[in-house]
């Protein structure tokens, strides 16, 4: 059980940052405004924990204007989806108490 504890992932410990990652697993890109739909959050709030898996480097913000409003699209980084699956299968194996 030890061990299965340090693979869980305090950057997903937050409902929001989990829930950018899950959404971005199943999205190959999703803007600012597609993810505040899905959860529900502010701008403040979704920019903020973005900004923390940024600095991890489990998403990519990328920023651009088109046709001269500001667009902001994330992605997942092959080090933020693997960090999110080992994260995920340690949970699944303390929810099975297969440890």
């Amino acid at each position: 059980m030890k061990e299965l504890l340090k693979e869980i992932n305090k950057a997903f410990d937050n409902k929001i940052r989990l829930a950018i990652m899950s959404s971005l697993m199943s999205n190959e890109s999703l803007t600012f405004n597609q993810l505040k739909r899905l959860l529900g959050a502010t701008d403040g709030n979704l920019s903020s924990n973005a900004t923390v898996l940024e600095e991890k480097e489990y998403i990519v913000i990328q920023k651009k204007f088109v046709r001269k409003k500001s667009n902001t699209s994330y992605t997942a980084t092959e080090k933020g989806k693997n960090a999110y699956k080992v994260h995920v299968e340690a949970l699944m194996k303390i929810i099975q108490n297969n440890y």
